[in-house]
């Protein structure tokens, strides 16, 4: 499995688990600049910016980790231009999934609430 796919596995494992929790995922993979959202989803009256970081072996630590303060400003610029962009008025919350998936196991950890603005 090539890295690109296993990002795009992690991704559909991540909206899977979003949906079957009551979140209505409002966009995918969207584009900013340079700068992407992986999941847009809203739960509870709260805009959720999911970052998803999936890998196949946790032996360089766990996938979430890789989620850098520079990573979570890029996270923040995109997601304020997706509320400006629409008007939004409503609370964003950032969490992270984040999956290890191999041909022995699965094990996807979300992180609610995961950096602060």
């Amino acid at each position: 499995m090539t890295e690109q796919e296993l990002g795009m596995l992690g991704e559909h494992l991540a909206q899977r688990y979003l949906k079957q929790n009551g979140y209505h995922i409002r966009a995918a993979n969207y584009r900013y600049l340079k700068y992407e959202l992986d999941v847009i989803a809203e739960k509870d009256n709260k805009l959720v910016v999911v970052e998803v970081k999936t890998r196949q072996t946790a032996e360089i630590g766990e996938p979430w980790r890789a989620v850098t303060r520079k990573k979570q400003r890029q996270i923040i610029v995109a997601a304020d231009h997706y509320v400006q962009s629409r008007q939004l008025d409503i609370e964003v919350q950032f969490d992270i999934i984040s999956i290890v998936h191999n041909s022995f196991r699965t094990d996807l950890e979300h992180i609610p609430d995961a950096f602060t603005t």
